[in-house]
């Protein structure tokens, strides 16, 4: 599998649950959400504008996925209903399982760029770092309709949090290839 293929496989409206745990606090949390990812094509104007803003040739992208959370419950600190995020790879030109992953979005992120590999397992992982906080996510596919996750963000403090998502397709069947 490449980049564009697991994007694609990651198209859809899925059910989300999460359990987060605060290493520091020893506490635990959960909610859940349902989300609508959208495959963009490499000429979408949504991944060109966000390869400007990063400096980066619109024609390096690859492809493009808009995520957006449709609707959030639970006791966790979840962004609000319509946040909405694109994301871009871009592969690196001698490796091409690997690369900078471009994102925006209308929420507080973090990060607006992290490194990506997608290792022989299918497995994608992406590491973000800044001076203050550190981020790593784990994503793969257990079956087409049933995605796993997992991130650990640490902030130099010592404060980590870790969390577990497991995303079931809403519909049952993978959406058809996009043009």
């Amino acid at each position: 599998m490449n980049i564009q293929e697991f994007f694609q496989l990651s198209a859809g409206k899925w059910f989300a649950q999460r359990t987060s745990h605060h290493l520091n606090l020893q506490q635990s949390e959960s909610d859940q959400s349902n989300i609508v990812a959208e495959l963009l094509s490499q000429d979408s104007p949504a991944v060109a504008n966000l390869c400007k803003q990063h400096r980066i040739d619109p024609e390096l992208a690859l492809c493009g996925l808009r995520i957006t959370l449709e609707q959030a419950t639970g006791a966790a600190k979840v962004p609000a209903t319509g946040t909405t995020t694109v994301l871009v790879p871009v592969a690196d030109p001698d490796r091409s399982n690997a690369g900078k992953l471009l994102q925006s979005s209308n929420s507080d992120r973090p990060f607006s760029m992290s490194d990506y590999t997608l290792d022989s397992d299918d497995v994608l992982t992406l590491i973000a770092d800044d001076t203050t906080l550190r981020s790593e996510e784990r994503l793969w596919f257990a079956s087409e309709n049933l995605r796993m996750r997992t991130s650990i963000l640490q902030q130099t403090d010592g404060f980590h949090i870790t969390s577990f998502f497991s995303e079931i397709r809403l519909g049952g069947a993978k959406p058809a290839a996009q043009s």
